[in-house]
């Protein structure tokens, strides 16, 4: 079953840079413009921006050619993890950005900072358990909802952000152009689907019944 977060109430309330470095103009040196070739080919953008400065850096502190072979390695991947992130944050949908390093624990004295830290970690969606937050209007809900599943984003599972009256919405169109399955089984893909303004929503029994198809097969 595909772990979701639910908002509900008692009311619900109302630029990633790129890794650090910079494109230096290719000298008329014939190997740095083949390596740069040699880049473009093999995708690797990082790799390709910042081979001249690293090389630089390498001579003037007489690394190891390993030692300059591991730091273009290293700069590689961290641009690959910063734009896999990118990439889901923007397949996520939020609807803002909220990062739980920017919720106030103070205003919120029943929320503490160790259980929402544990919520950060992946563990408890890879083994498909819900969460549920329930609280007044105002009490940090969505910020909760929108800062935990970017965490849950930053790690690498998908995670997809939606309101239920959207979702049910979908889930009717679909149903009705006879796509019910379809739209299941694309949003069974998703390792995390947040629900917000669950409270706000009073269903009909075919709504119901639909949401509750979903949440069963999902």
């Amino acid at each position: 079953m595909i772990p979701t977060i639910t908002v509900t109430d008692q009311d619900d309330e109302p630029d990633t840079g790129k890794v650090p470095g910079r494109r230096l103009s290719l000298p008329g040196d014939p190997e740095d413009m083949l390596i740069d070739e040699a880049c473009r080919q093999l995708r690797l953008p990082a790799f390709r921006e910042r081979f001249i400065d690293l090389a630089a850096t390498a001579r003037r502190e007489q690394a190891t050619y390993k030692q300059f072979l591991l730091d273009l390695l290293q700069v590689e991947l961290a641009d690959r993890d910063l734009r896999r992130q990118q990439r889901l944050l923007r397949l996520a949908r939020f609807p803002r950005p909220k990062r739980l390093e920017d919720f106030d624990f103070s205003k919120n004295p029943n929320i503490t900072p160790e259980v929402v830290a544990d919520l950060k970690s992946p563990t408890w969606v890879r083994e498909g358990r819900p969460l549920v937050l329930i609280g007044d209007s105002g009490t940090g809900k969505s910020h909760l909802l929108i800062g935990i599943s970017t965490a849950i984003a930053e790690t690498g599972l998908s995670v997809r952000y939606t309101t239920t009256s959207a979702l049910v919405n979908e889930l009717a169109e679909a149903d009705a152009s006879r796509r019910l399955f379809s739209v299941i089984a694309r949003y069974s893909k998703i390792d995390l689907l947040c629900l917000d303004e669950f409270g706000y929503l009073n269903l009909d029994r075919k709504g119901a019944k639909l949401l509750f198809q979903y949440l069963h097969r999902a």
